[in-house]
């Protein structure tokens, strides 16, 4: 097997944080960190010893340094990153607890990577031995170009014979419905492993597992084995993975997840979690499928680990999951205890 390298592509982002559990109206201060989809999968994958590299375009000044630094310092490679525009995207977090559901507020129009040009990113150059690489449907929705620099790296992606994979987290303040389902029509045929949670399949394409409730969090898990068959068979994608979540409280959630293979689906062990921060937790889902199957797991082993190590960054505070290898196993065979590690 060739050793896994891998590249993530989309916007990277200031996340300011009120502090504790404070609202945005009680805020007098904000935490800064850093966050975006792909970033936090990339981080994810060299956390675990991957070569994982992470590309963008950020606006060339302290705030952009500071962006890649950040991701820079967890070991991901940053060397294929463009500079220029005018600004790097923000968005706001409010985190919930008990009933009261956590709150995101974007202000990320116009940034440098929303107004990047196709002429920009070399894909030849940046995808030499290159094995894996993943983006979102975030990346898209920014509009502009994204689309179709989105379409160059596919393209570019299925001549080299790289293994692509999409999370499709649909925005609704990005994008409508429909103008997600036009775009990534186009791009999911180039997908090799599809992701997705429980409202993504319905909300960009129509299709709906039978029987769950997204709102109320009841979920019927049969009903999504359906859904993977028909993304599958729509769109050529050789895995389909579903995440499975059901919401008790904003505090305290089930989380399962499943994959099909083409043949069959692999359902994990649900984890009831106590949420210390929410966001994040579908890219370190992403980043531990990625990890699990391009070292070669098989279907069960892969999605047990994806579940686990998603589970453990819902411990964790703002969006990059720090775990290890041997910490997601630990999970994945049963020690969730939680019991001081002497």
């Amino acid at each position: 097997m060739r050793k896994p390298r891998i590249v993530t592509f989309g916007e990277i982002m200031m996340r300011l944080n009120p502090e504790g559990y404070l609202r945005f109206v009680q805020a007098d201060r904000f935490e800064v960190s850093y966050a975006g989809g792909e970033a936090n999968v990339a981080v994810s994958l060299a956390n675990y010893g991957l070569d994982a590299s992470f590309v963008t375009k950020l606006p060339d000044n302290p705030l952009g340094i500071a962006a890649r630094n950040e991701v820079r310092r967890f070991g991901v490679r940053t060397d294929d990153i463009v500079w220029g525009g005018p600004r790097l995207g923000l968005y706001f977090a409010e985190k919930g607890a008990s009933q009261r559901g956590s709150k995101v507020v974007y202000d990320r129009a116009g940034s440098s990577i929303a107004l990047a040009k196709r002429s920009d990113f070399d894909w030849n150059a940046i995808l030499k031995g290159v094995t894996w690489f993943h983006f979102t449907g975030i990346t898209p929705a920014l509009g502009g170009e994204c689309p179709a620099i989105c379409l160059d790296a596919l393209e570019t992606c299925r001549r080299r014979g790289i293994t692509v994979s999409c999370d499709l987290n649909y925005r609704g303040k990005l994008w409508t419905r429909e103008q997600a389902g036009r775009c990534m029509a186009r791009l999911v045929p180039y997908v090799d492993v599809l992701i997705a949670n429980e409202a993504d399949a319905a909300d960009v394409f129509g299709i709906v597992g039978e029987g769950s409730d997204v709102e109320s969090g009841r979920l019927v898990k049969s009903g999504y084995v359906s859904v993977a068959e028909q993304l599958a068979r729509r769109f050529g994608c050789r895995r389909v993975a579903i995440t499975l979540r059901t919401s008790i409280s904003a505090s305290r959630n089930l989380w399962a997840g499943m994959l099909y293979d083409g043949r069959k689906a692999y359902f994990s062990a649900e984890h009831d979690m106590q949420i210390v921060d929410r966001v994040g937790g579908g890219d370190s889902f992403g980043g531990g499928l990625i990890y699990a199957l391009a070292t070669g797991r098989r279907s069960q082993a892969a999605i047990d680990f994806a579940v686990a190590a998603s589970c453990l960054k819902h411990s964790i505070e703002h969006d990059f999951n720090h775990v290890t290898v041997a910490e997601v196993e630990s999970l994945v065979a049963g020690n969730g205890s939680g019991r001081v590690q002497r």
